[in-house]
């Protein structure tokens, strides 16, 4: 068996959506676009034709409906895998979601159980604007009852979807679209990556650099390019970021002193924003400065290329946020930023360079 072989992030999903199929008859897939040629970005190519229409099925487009259909399959048994493709279009199901999926274990005293798992896309590039390039996971991971999951590695992308499918309890599980492309070392056998657990991809003691899903790939190229300055990070991959992972966050601060969450959601009330105030009451003495986030600005996503630029932090932004926290001089600043070249490429497309092991 192959331990070294390197396959996409969608490859990944499809072959965790594929063992747990074939393991557990009471999985199914059901989602828009789910039986199309294209397969939701090719996570579900080729699974109709071998489990059949009555496992792996489309579905009409009526999100809030087929949410309650899931949730009710779910409370009857079965382990409905269900795809919304865009996270923007789950928005009509959020009654679904909300009101009745995260909160029937709480109200029967944890008698009846919601095993549900959602998928959904999330980011930007190619204009798709304010209404398909949506990152919503503070949304949902300001619901009590709901687990979020954000991988970013398809290594993670595999475990951690096993591990959604064979949880008790509703799990959002967001892809972004970015990560589709990258590729990573994944084992071909089953495991699973705990819901709830973060990762350390950095050893550093300066700084601690928390982010997740594709902001982690900016911040591991920025991190990369501080160490080449003599700047080493402690960079943490949230995984997870409801439950987040407390204790690992916190043993980073205490060590560096200095913290910076990178979110691609908005910052108003974002993820950021509440492991920034978690730290803050329970890791106070530990900083050396105030805390500082990197997110969107407070507008809806733009569509054009002139705008979208100056929307979307990525590496760059992240690399001067750090000298600027870690009391750099302007002088200093500007050199090491002239020293990134820029690669010439389209900035709404994927990054596609980096390749694990992570």
């Amino acid at each position: 068996m192959n331990h070294k072989r390197e396959i996409t992030y969608f490859a990944a999903i499809h072959e965790a959506t594929d063992f747990c199929l074939k393991t557990d008859p009471k999985v199914f897939l059901i989602g828009l676009g789910v039986p199309d040629p294209k397969g939701i970005f090719g996570t579900t190519i080729g699974l109709q034709k071998k489990y059949g229409p009555e496992r792996v099925m489309d579905m009409p487009v009526s999100e809030n409906g087929l949410t309650g259909i899931c949730i009710g399959a779910a409370l009857r048994g079965l382990r409905p895998i269900l795809t919304h493709q865009r996270v923007d279009f789950s928005l009509l199901s959020l009654d679904q979601i909300i009101n009745n999926a995260a909160k029937w274990y709480y109200m029967f005293g944890g008698l009846l159980k919601v095993p549900l798992v959602i998928r959904m896309v999330i980011g930007c590039g190619w204009g798709q604007g304010a209404q398909h390039s949506q990152s919503l996971q503070a949304l949902f991971a300001h619901i009590p009852g709901l687990k979020v999951v954000m991988p970013t590695t398809p290594y993670d992308a595999k475990g951690m979807l096993i591990s959604a499918v064979q949880d008790n309890n509703p799990v959002i599980f967001l892809e972004h679209r970015w990560l589709h492309g990258l590729k990573d070392v994944v084992p071909e056998e089953s495991y699973t990556v705990p819901i709830g657990q973060a990762k350390r991809l950095k050893e550093g003691h300066q700084l601690t650099l928390v982010a997740s899903s594709y902001m982690t790939i900016e911040s591991l190229k920025a991190a990369k390019i501080l160490e080449q300055e003599g700047i080493q990070i402690d960079l943490i991959d949230l995984r997870t970021v409801r439950p987040f992972d407390q204790e690992l966050i916190f043993q980073s601060v205490k060590k560096t002193g200095h913290l910076l969450v990178v979110d691609s959601g908005w910052i108003t009330g974002g993820l950021a924003g509440e492991i920034i105030a978690q730290v803050t009451e329970h890791q106070y003495a530990a900083l050396k400065a105030a805390p500082q986030r990197l997110a969107l600005p407070d507008i809806p996503t733009p569509s054009s290329p002139a705008l979208t630029k100056d929307f979307y932090p990525g590496y760059r932004q992240i690399i001067e946020k750090i000298l600027i926290m870690l009391c750099c001089q302007p002088k200093e600043i500007q050199a090491v930023l002239k020293k990134i070249k820029d690669d010439g490429k389209p900035h709404d497309v994927p990054d596609l360079s980096f390749t694990g092991p992570f």
